[in-house]
């Protein structure tokens, strides 16, 4: 039963209009291993990013330009597919929102953030910034979160002159994790230690160098590599975790069969079709054809029947990559139906497209404070999962 936050009432002192806040309510699933989803906090509009009025590169590459509107209506964007809302800037809250209630009722229990750390070059400061962004969210929905931490950041700050000790800078963010994040009450915890992936590692390749960059902690993490790569950590790593090979299949069953002695993170995803080659950048080619929903219901299955406590979902946003979860004008919400279906989630499209409703009713009523006080309402019933009372409010507002 729906309760409280701490018989939290806000009230809006512009409208006179109170806003219950009620606290997160578990979503009950059929499988006990946790689901989280792979992050990416990169996207910025031409209002968010700097200088203003210029789109983020992870909407543009090389040569495309977001302020086209083509005849259908869409921008022109650095993808072969198309977020539902539209691209959009990664420290929106009502972009935020909508992604989180999206993940919540698909039965995901919180996301692994792509994390630059606290290197000060190209859009790494602003990337940490929306992360940041999106953990505060997080807690009022009911999710957790972890690291995926990019080691390889810290070898292109020392070859652009950016740092000249790259152990100091990776102990640097060690201790930031340590004082931001790590004690968290929804950081999420492996072993009783906070859990930290690492995209690689690719700067860092010795035992030695983790003993070193963790020597700085008072907690050393549990520390999971990408497959394979536990070698470059040494007994520093707990684990692996999977990715996406062009081989699709067999490298999956490889990984969930082979002889480790490590804990493993499983992986499912929809395929992968990079933009890279048509929108300038270098970067892999090679297609693994979603086949609608197909590839993602087959590496759903393998992860869910591997020995794997932890499934990594391969991505929630990674437009260049193709590999795209949330909505999309392609595949609406069918790949988080198929979730819903797999996890044993009692929710389904018609909830999902709730959640789509509150973000185009905040966007249309922006400057209506009664309204987005009612909104706000809506939001607090569906983080609560008193569905039929946000539908009924927000029927009344629309």
């Amino acid at each position: 039963m729906a309760c409280l936050w701490g018989s939290q009432i806000a009230t809006n002192a512009s409208t006179n209009t109170a806003v219950v806040v009620y606290a997160p309510v578990e979503v009950n699933k059929s499988v006990n291993k946790k689901v989280f989803v792979h992050f990416m906090p990169w996207f910025e509009s031409n209002q968010t990013n700097q200088p203003t009025g210029a789109w983020g590169h992870h909407w543009t590459m090389a040569n495309q330009n977001p302020d086209i509107v083509n005849v259908d209506g869409r921008r022109q964007i650095a993808s072969n597919y198309y977020p539902l809302i539209g691209p959009y800037a990664s420290s929106d809250t009502n972009v935020i929102d909508y992604q989180l209630l999206l993940m919540k009722l698909s039965g995901i229990d919180g996301v692994f953030i792509d994390w630059p750390g606290t290197t000060i070059l190209y859009d790494y400061p602003k990337n940490a910034a929306n992360a940041e962004k999106i953990i505060s969210r997080l807690k009022n929905v009911g999710l957790n979160y972890a690291m995926v931490y990019e080691d390889q950041n810290i070898n292109i700050a020392y070859h652009r002159g950016v740092i000249n000790d790259k152990l100091a800078a990776a102990q640097n963010d060690m201790l930031y994790l340590q004082a931001n994040h790590f004690a968290k009450t929804n950081y999420e915890k492996i072993a009783g230690k906070p859990l930290l992936l690492v995209f690689g590692p690719q700067t860092f390749t010795s035992e030695t160098d983790w003993v070193n960059i963790f020597s700085v902690t008072s907690t050393k993490p549990s520390f999971f590599t990408l497959w394979s790569q536990s070698a470059g950590a040494g007994n520093t790593a707990a684990g692996e975790f999977a990715w996406i090979n062009r081989d699709n299949l067999t490298s999956l069953n490889n990984f969930y069969g082979k002889n480790y002695a490590g804990m493993k993170i499983a992986s499912a995803y929809p395929g992968f079709h990079t933009f890279y080659a048509k929108g300038g950048w270098s970067g892999p080619t090679w297609v693994i054809d979603a086949n609608r929903t197909s590839n993602f219901q087959t590496t759903l299955k393998l992860a869910m029947q591997s020995n794997a406590d932890h499934v990594q979902l391969l991505t929630w946003n990674d437009y260049g990559e193709g590999t795209m979860l949330e909505p999309t004008v392609e595949f609406q919400y069918d790949l988080l139906t198929c979730l819903q279906q797999e996890l044993g989630v009692g929710f389904g499209q018609p909830d999902l497209a709730l959640v789509s409703r509150l973000y185009n009713s905040r966007i249309k009523y922006a400057n209506n404070l009664r309204v987005q006080a009612q909104l706000n309402q809506v939001y607090y019933y569906l983080v609560s999962l008193q569905i039929k009372k946000a539908m009924d409010l927000l029927s009344h507002i629309n």
